[in-house]
Parts: C-alpha cells; structure tokens; sequence
C-alpha cells in the first residue's frame, strides 16, 4: 500500500470514528475501560501512560476515576516538538492547558517527568487497527518514536469497532500492539 493509500485509508476511519455520537462514544468508551481495568496488563502496571482524547478518539475518563487506578501512576503525553514526547505525571487539575493540535495535555512546570523505562502499561490511540493488532496513528509518529524508548512497558491500544480494517500494510517504522481494545473484544498478537 502506497502512502496516498495509507492516507486514504486513515482518513476513511477518522471519519467512521468522528461520526459516533458523543453519546456513543461515551458508552463505547466505558466498555472499552472496563475491558482495560480488567487486563493483567493494567492490574500488574504501577506506572501507565494514556491519554487525553481529541476529536474522536476513544475517551479514557473513567480510566482515570477507576477504582482500580486507584494507587496506579498516570502518566500522559507532552509533545515538546513536532517530532518529540514525554509523559508526565501532572500534579493535580490545574496542570493542564490546550496544546498541540488542540490537545489537552499537562504543564511541564506543573508535573513530573518520568522516564520511559519507568513506564509498565502505555494505552496508544490510534485511527485505524486490523485483528493483528497493527495500528496507524495520526501520521506524525509521536508514538512510534517514543515506544522505542519504552523497554519494560506493555504496549496497547485502543479504538472502535468502527475502526477496524480487514489489514494494516504496516510500514517500518509502524510499531505493532500486543493488544487492542474495543468495545466489542480484546484482539491479541503474537508478540510478548
């Protein structure tokens, strides 16, 4: 698959995901966290990172309220570049402002750096995955730089059913999920 064909193939999910209902996402949402929260990943990780979501993508709040987060550190990304992230753990609700592309996500000066190899779960998000587990984010390759750096963590992700494609032409630098959660099932891969 050439990269017009990747492109084409990205933008057709973002849209099958973006035309959920608020009040879809929302539910859909909640079943995918009670999926997570129930995972030997998230019950065995002390240090997750995840996220804040934008436009469409799968909601992680009530991650964040679970009582099984209860004790967990929670970390999320920062984007100092355009090609550059951290995870930090904010400290409390005002660390966080709008940043880039829109996102929400915590002031360096008001949170703390934690190292990747600190890191044992990271939950991506991503616009479209297949039943291996192959994921494409949103292009920029945020994730698949900074998971390199991420020796000791798990690696999942998460979407909607809606997302899903039959293959993902997986290109080099594309890093491959150990699971994906939707609302529907847990899909597994081969690794780890």
């Amino acid at each position: 698959m050439n990269p017009e064909e990747r492109k084409a193939l990205r933008k057709s999910k973002i849209a099958a995901r973006d035309a959920l209902s608020p009040e879809e996402r929302k539910v859909l949402s909640e079943d995918i966290v009670s999926k997570i929260v129930e995972s030997p990943e998230f019950k065995e990780a002390k240090t997750v990172l995840i996220y804040r979501a934008t436009r469409g993508e799968v909601r992680l709040e009530a991650l964040e309220t679970a009582p099984e987060a209860e004790g967990k550190r929670l970390l999320f990304p920062l984007c100092l570049t355009n090609s550059e992230m951290i995870a930090l753990l904010p400290d409390g609700p005002d660390a966080w402002q709008e940043g880039y592309y829109g996102i929400w996500e915590p002031i360096r000066e008001k949170s703390q750096e934690i190292a990747p190899e600190k890191i044992d779960l990271v939950i991506c998000p991503c616009t479209v995955f297949d039943d291996k587990c192959g994921r494409m984010g949103m292009g920029a390759g945020f994730y698949d730089r900074y998971l390199e750096k991420c020796v000791n963590a798990h690696v999942v992700s998460v979407a909607f059913e809606v997302q899903k494609a039959d293959e993902i032409p997986m290109a080099p630098w594309d890093k491959p999920m150990e699971k994906t959660f939707t609302e529907k099932t847990v899909y597994c891969s081969e690794i780890k």
